[in-house]
């Protein structure tokens, strides 16, 4: 058994924010910047959590939950995240999508310790 997990946000209804990307070659501070933005993302209203996965040919998946648009918007709007998504069109991305999606119906497994 892992202590890695999927997130667990709560019911239904919430919103996922699903960013997918394809990285400029070297770090060049993207690891400890990403760090920093879930760090911050945590702290806001709203904010039900993240999963995020990197596949070795370099495209990476990022869904953040969100309890309404309103909260989605005020993360948009950070003053430190529009920095850093500056900051990614400049140095770490060679291209990006962003969907939202309102989370109607969830559920989840998992295996029970023996």
């Amino acid at each position: 058994m892992t202590d890695l997990a999927p997130a667990a946000p709560p019911e239904p209804p919430y919103y996922a924010v699903v960013f997918t990307s394809v990285r400029t070659d070297g770090d060049n501070g993207y690891g400890e910047r990403a760090a920093e933005m879930v760090r911050l993302a945590a702290d806001q209203p709203g904010f039900l959590g993240v999963d995020s996965a990197r596949g070795s040919d370099g495209l990476g998946i990022t869904v953040s939950y969100w309890r309404d648009e309103e909260s989605i918007r005020a993360w948009r709007d950070h003053v430190a995240h529009a920095v850093t998504r500056a900051e990614g069109r400049a140095r770490w991305y060679e291209s990006f999508a962003v969907h939202v999606a309102k989370v109607e119906r969830a559920y989840d497994f998992q295996r029970q310790a023996v």
